[in-house]
């Protein structure tokens, strides 16, 4: 009897210290868990933060982009392959904030998401470090490092027309399933330094990029707006012509294609040509009248600002929509929206006649018009923009597999689309594309574009831009061209001339080494400019001297 009761009080002392145990590590792992973790002197706060299994970052073939690495002193921290891919990728410092690809996806890559996050509570309470995902990325880095060496092509400098310039960006894309396969931003700088300082809790490195007038922590091929000049005639050029306002062939009289031509509603209008903005057709231009089609080739601002006006604000604010300017781009990581109004003066008749070249309220990222490029280029069709290919878990799941996707019904016609295609052949073979020494269209490969010289006023020189696809011949134009690139210089001056060279290199070096999968189109016919009539000066039979009254009338 005295050995049972004193089983029974043995018993009843471990059932009350079980019970104690418990409620202890209720308290400290459930209740005030979160305090305790955040708590700066817990030293074992940065442990799952630092710990060498975050998930690894690849390109779309598996090369190794960023993973986690031993210093000498014991620590972990990041470590990155190709520093071109600083800004997208973005950096991670354990308590410190993380940007680009780090950020965007770092529930993932430390393994807080779907079935790694349950095996990670197992391995929290057995106090082994979480096991994070590795994401495979869209990007192709042999296409980066290409992009990357191929923006420092030398270009032809003149003080009026181009200068030098290293800020600037490039996207590449496959129309077709929306991959970006390279993103340049310059300038950018060195992620392995910056880690490095910031886990020795030295900021030096960190508060020199921040405070450089360059901005070189911004990746600004989807985080700076800026005025698009005359590539913005691609997007009145698909309204246009998709809305059956504008043709190709429509025709132009002096003053119409010359000006000055008054734009907007009565009362309300401004001057557009000679005594306002200017016509870029004059020294081209021998006889009139010309058409939309010679108007885009030569990247005038009178005929465009008309084509802008007829199509309309309601329709051109449409389309604008619909290639996703003023809306937010689903994307994997955050754009800046693009807009063509101010929050405080909604867009009108008036302004419509300088946004529709290109100028006015136009604020765009160099991101936007890779998308506005992609759409003549997949026959009308906009696909969704991806970064990520897919994430796999550590025991080689796929836990996230992206396909392509359209955005919705085909943003134009595959007529319109057609005829973009060929009035930017036109830009390339015979118009602005030939300015300042550059040759597009003296490359294997069928580049067809869009130049863009965005004025900013007073003495500062104008942004550069150039919108492009290829491989195009305009004897098969069925055959849609299987990359995008659209390149664009701060301060650069003339489109063509400061971005011409380095994307004609780029198509190139990618093509020829078989990166992207193209067939070199046929010869281009050596007459087709002027039997398209997209060429005046030096054609068989045309007399080079302007008629006195040309301008007149």
């Amino acid at each position: 009897m005295n050995l049972s009761t004193s089983i029974r009080k043995l018993t009843l002392l471990f059932v009350v210290l079980f019970m104690a145990l418990s409620a202890g590590l209720v308290y400290w792992q459930v209740i005030v868990a979160q305090q305790v973790t955040s708590n700066p002197h817990n030293a074992r706060v940065t442990f799952p933060d630092s710990a060498p299994q975050r998930g690894k970052i690849y390109d779309r073939n598996g090369v190794l982009l960023a993973e986690t690495v031993r210093t000498d002193n014991g620590t972990y921290i990041r470590h990155y392959t190709d520093p071109s891919l600083a800004g997208l990728l973005g950096y991670y410092v354990a308590n410190y904030p993380a940007t680009g690809v780090e950020a965007q996806f770092n529930d993932y890559l430390n393994g807080q998401v779907g079935s790694t996050a349950l095996n990670n509570t197992v391995n929290k309470m057995l106090h082994r470090p979480p096991v994070g995902d590795n994401i495979y990325l869209t990007i192709d880095d042999r296409i980066q490092r290409i992009v990357d060496r191929d923006f420092d092509t030398p270009v032809q400098i003149d003080n009026n027309i181009t200068f030098a310039t290293d800020r600037g960006s490039v996207v590449v894309t496959d129309p077709h399933t929306g991959e970006v396969l390279a993103m340049v931003s310059r300038p950018s700088f060195d992620p392995n330094r910056l880690v490095q300082a910031l886990a020795n809790g030295d900021q030096t490195y960190y508060n020199q990029l921040a405070k450089d007038p360059a901005q070189p922590l911004i990746e600004r091929p989807i985080m700076n707006r800026y005025i698009p000049g005359s590539v913005y005639k691609t997007v009145t050029l698909m309204a246009g012509l998709d809305s059956g306002k504008a043709t190709l062939d429509q025709q132009f009289d002096a003053k119409q294609a010359f000006g000055p031509i008054r734009v907007g509603d009565q009362g309300n209008s401004h001057l557009v040509g000679i005594n306002h903005i200017g016509s870029n057709l004059s020294p081209y231009t021998i006889h009139v009248p010309v058409t939309t089609q010679y108007g885009y080739a030569h990247s005038d601002n009178v005929i465009f600002a008309q084509v802008g006006e007829e199509t309309g604000v309601d329709a051109w604010m449409e389309y604008n929509k619909r290639f996703y300017v003023t809306q937010n781009i689903p994307f994997d990581l955050p754009v800046t929206v693009s807009t063509v109004d101010s929050p405080n003066t909604p867009l009108n008749a008036n302004l419509l006649g300088d946004d529709a070249f290109g100028q006015g309220t136009d604020f765009i990222t160099p991101f936007q018009m890779s998308l506005v490029d992609d759409i003549p280029a997949n026959n009308g069709q906009l696909m969704q923009p991806r970064l990520v290919s897919k994430i796999v878990d550590p025991n080689k799941t796929v836990v996230l597999q992206n396909q392509p996707q359209s955005l919705g019904n085909a943003q134009v016609s595959s007529t319109t689309a057609q005829q973009t295609l060929q009035a930017m052949y036109s830009v390339a073979q015979c118009g602005s594309g030939l300015v300042a020494g550059v040759t597009l269209n003296q490359s294997p490969w069928g580049i067809v574009a869009k130049t863009g010289t965005a004025q900013l006023g007073g003495n500062q020189p104008a942004h550069s831009w150039l919108i492009t696809a290829a491989p195009y011949s305009i004897q098969n134009p069925n055959q849609m061209p299987a990359l995008t690139i659209v390149a664009m210089k701060e301060n650069g001056g003339e489109g063509g001339g400061a971005n011409g060279p380095m994307v004609k290199n780029m198509y190139n070096d990618i093509f020829s080494q078989g990166l992207v999968k193209a067939q070199q189109p046929p010869a281009a016919n050596p007459n087709y400019c002027c039997q398209s009539g997209m060429l005046q000066v030096g054609c068989p039979g045309v007399v080079a001297n302007v008629p006195a009254n040309l301008l007149q009338g």
